[in-house]
């Protein structure tokens, strides 16, 4: 049995030594950055980006045609959804006449909620998962994105003009 002076190597109680320290930084590592919370975070500036285009959409809509508000919305309409379904009966959507109203000439397709997964398909079948109000009193126009995830609860930005 021949013994080795010069061996060259870790022993397992350095592996694992090493292995152990790598876990626990990697832990907090994880930690700190919270993907979660990034990812979160990364669909309420989606959101708020996607309330704003729509909200500058039916400005634009509103300066080329003197003020008038795009077909489907009126004055005193509350939480009306951005959305069609295609069924003429269900009268608490904006419609079709919203959407090309303002698709494409002031905004390329109707945004959809970051999390909800549906695309803009044409304007007789989408869903934004958005809400759209017109004041009865002063024309403030407010857009909302309701299904934030992280405070505040809903992204509101509304506008008078």
């Amino acid at each position: 049995m021949k013994l080795y002076k010069n061996q060259k190597g870790f022993t397992l109680i350095e592996l694992l030594v090493v292995i152990g320290i790598l876990a626990v930084l990697l832990a907090i590592t994880l930690i700190a950055i919270n993907p979660g919370r990034q990812f979160a975070q990364a669909n309420n500036t989606q959101r708020a980006s996607d309330v704003n285009a729509v909200l500058n959409a039916v400005h634009q809509f509103m300066v080329d045609s003197r003020g008038v508000l795009p077909a489907g919305l009126v004055a005193g309409d509350a939480d009306k959804p951005i959305s069609e379904d295609g069924d003429p009966l269900t009268v608490a959507e904006t419609g079709a006449a919203f959407c090309t109203a303002l698709v494409p000439t002031y905004i390329a397709a109707l945004p959809t909620d970051p999390q909800d997964g549906t695309t803009f398909v044409d304007c007789t079948d989408y869903a934004t998962a958005y809400t759209i109000s017109v004041s009865a009193t002063n024309n403030r126009i407010t857009v909302e994105a309701p299904g934030t995830e992280i405070p505040p609860a809903t992204i509101v930005v509304s506008v008078t003009r």
